[in-house]
């Protein structure tokens, strides 16, 4: 089951890179929350409108509330319940390839071709979102896969350490 494993890689990587850009968007939706608050009682303090000038003021009362504005209109909640979603389906699905790679096929061939086929439909529900994440995301998870993130000790030869480094 060739196929099975090529899916299971395929969800790895993409499951990496929405990880990857959820840790980030979650920061942002973390940023707009506090900011606003920040800036609003930065703002309202008597005694830091006699250290900076008052446009600076000015400019932190215009943001703290220009923020939550911005946030609404790219939608940002929805970008981190989505990419959490997602992101948790393509991980189970990737455990689900490698099951029906390694165990599921191994068995009735019929009951295996059934079982590739509702799996595939599963992906093709998660791709249908047609998210699509910066290519510095696909470069990050490139670099922890490749540098054997994911790699699990009992999956390696014996000798062999996760990291793909021979043991002395």
């Amino acid at each position: 089951m060739k196929e099975a494993l090529r899916q299971s890689e395929s969800c790895l990587w993409t499951s990496t890179m929405l990880f990857t850009w959820l840790r980030l968007v979650r920061l942002q939706h973390k940023a707009v929350i506090l900011l606003p608050i920040i800036l609003t009682g930065l703002a309202g303090f008597s005694y830091v409108k006699e250290w900076v000038p008052a446009w600076s003021v000015a400019l932190m009362a215009f943001f703290s509330t220009l923020i939550p504005s911005i946030a609404e209109a790219l939608d940002i909640q929805t970008h981190v319940d989505e990419l959490k979603r997602l992101a948790a389906e393509y991980k189970a699905l990737q455990d689900r390839f490698r099951r029906l790679a390694r165990i599921t096929a191994l068995g009735n061939v019929d009951e295996a071709e059934k079982a590739l086929a509702e799996l595939m439909d599963r992906m093709d529900v998660a791709r249908s979102s047609s998210i699509t994440p910066p290519q510095r995301y696909f470069d990050d998870a490139r670099r922890q896969i490749e540098s054997g993130h994911y790699d699990f000790a009992v999956d390696l030869s014996a000798g062999e350490m996760p990291s793909g480094k021979k043991l002395d």
